[in-house]
């Protein structure tokens, strides 16, 4: 990853919120750097992680109160996503960081998936605050039906795959996973000419590669046909299994599975218009990312 940049056109309007927002993108910037020097790598990496934490958590809360301040109609939603990068997403990559002892491949995840966010986040969420775009998270699902299915989705990982996985992220917005390869699925539905349907699994290929290593009982080291059609007849298999808990009911009915690059399903996530309720980002204990997206 080079260095990362800032533009004018991250500019919000706001003094204090740009000022931060530069901020972060510097330490990124510089964390970056220190990912690269072999000699003082895991230990500056710590300790500069630590502070990009420490300040995003100061900038949240002044940007929360800035948003209160002029009374902004979206600050509850928009406290959400601040809540769920401070419990979910930051705790999870934490974690994964300390496992792998700050590893070049982990400080890579941690860096890819936060600026991934921050980008998003600032040119849609920040900039709504002064009405220079519309809020993208508009629905709320409720909190047991968010937990339904964070549930059925870990439960049928564990059952296909036998890997262990949390969630990252409830609002997973079509952020890279920072190693830069994935493989896409988007499972198609209809229930009549007006009603359709379509399910995006995303799996990084580290996860693919190991899962399947796990399943042959033999090392699997690339991508290739047979990989392909072993993925689409699983993901074909875990919308069935997760069908039964949750998002699609009997009426609805497989039409066809398509494999994706990343590049074109991060360009649904571009150009919707709102987001879906449902769109969440699990970590498994098997070193890859897995999204599941319904539209």
């Amino acid at each position: 990853m080079n260095e990362i940049i800032w533009h004018d056109r991250f500019n919000v309007g706001v003094d204090g919120i740009d000022s931060a927002h530069k901020r972060l993108f510097s330490i990124v910037s510089k964390l970056i750097n220190l990912n690269e020097d072999t000699a003082k790598q895991q230990h500056a990496c710590r300790e500069g992680i630590k502070y990009f934490k420490s300040y995003t958590l100061k900038h949240f809360a002044e940007e929360e109160a800035y948003m209160k301040s002029i009374n902004y109609s979206e600050y509850e939603i928009h406290k959400s996503l601040h809540d769920n990068m401070k419990l979910k997403t930051i705790p999870a990559l934490e974690r994964e960081l300390e496992a792998e002892k700050y590893s070049i491949e982990s400080v890579q995840h941690f860096i890819g998936i936060c600026v991934g966010w921050l980008n998003g986040h600032i040119m849609i969420e920040d900039h709504a605050i002064t009405g220079r775009t519309s809020n993208k998270w508009v629905h709320q699902p409720s909190e047991n039906e968010l937990t339904s299915l964070e549930k059925a989705i870990i439960q049928t990982l564990d059952l296909l795959f036998c890997v262990n996985t949390e969630v990252v992220s409830e609002h997973y917005s079509g952020e890279d996973f920072a190693s830069g390869k994935a493989m896409c699925f988007r499972i198609s539905y209809s229930y009549d000419e007006n009603k359709k349907l379509h399910a995006y699994l995303i799996y990084e290929e580290s996860m693919i590669l190991t899962m399947l290593s796990d399943i042959l009982g033999r090392k699997v080291k690339k991508i290739d046909k047979t990989v392909s059609y072993a993925v689409k007849m699983l993901s074909q298999r875990f919308m069935d299994c997760i069908s039964k808990h949750f998002v699609l009911d009997n009426k609805y009915e497989l039409t066809k599975t398509d494999l994706m690059t990343f590049e074109q399903v991060a360009r649904v996530f571009e150009f919707e218009k709102e987001y879906p309720p449902y769109s969440l980002l699990f970590r498994t204990e098997k070193n890859g990312y897995f999204a599941f997206y319904v539209k």
